[in-house]
């Protein structure tokens, strides 16, 4: 996640002073952002050495860590916030690590690209996979496992007993809650374990 609003719309979600587990934390920008304008504190999961370089040069707490392998070293409830920004696409098993974070936060930050947004609907309705700001690559270059929509995380939430409480689209930086599934190209969603 690069986009500045974007940022801003995430970090609102996250209460002042927490303790905060960033999942596949990128470059650090998101937990520098948070410890800087909201007084939070915590760590970034990262598996590349590029990201985890980046992240300790903006004096982001890191630990280099490949999610597909859980969160074994961290017990219940040790975090305010789990968060997992433009993670879950990437992940082996989703179901796995969205009930790790239930388990190791108080509450659960996810975002991913909604692949329901209607031009990614359009785009497959010509025939083609959508490459979009929020899915920029070809479908045979793409480092997402998988896509999912604003409706099938809800479904996946029921499933695995995880109580939504909050939820909307972003678009440009904006939220978006009437009609997210169709109207937003990132799904978000805050909960906590039922």
């Amino acid at each position: 996640m690069s986009d500045h609003p974007t940022m801003q719309a995430i970090a609102r979600l996250v209460p002042q002073g927490a303790r905060v587990l960033d999942l596949g934390c990128g470059n650090g920008a998101l937990l520098d952002h948070l410890q800087r304008e909201r007084g939070c504190t915590g760590y970034g999961i990262e598996i590349d050495d590029d990201n985890v370089l980046a992240c300790v040069r903006r004096g982001v707490n890191v630990i280099q860590l490949n999610l597909d392998e859980g969160l074994a070293m961290f017990g219940d409830n040790s975090f305010d916030v789990v968060l997992q920004i433009d993670t879950l696409q990437h992940l082996r098993n989703a179901e796995v690590m969205l009930r790790e974070t239930a388990r190791v936060g108080r509450s659960g930050i996810v975002a991913f690209p909604n692949f329901a947004h209607w031009p990614n609907r359009l785009s497959v309705l010509r025939g083609r996979m959508p490459v979009t700001r929020r899915l920029p690559y070809q479908w045979y270059d793409t480092p997402n496992i998988r896509v999912g929509t604003y409706k099938d995380f809800e479904v996946l939430a029921h499933k695995n007993k995880l109580r939504i409480l909050d939820a909307f689209g972003l678009q440009d930086g904006r939220e978006v809650r009437w009609l997210p599934n169709a109207r937003a190209g990132t799904a978000v969603f805050r909960f906590e374990h039922d």
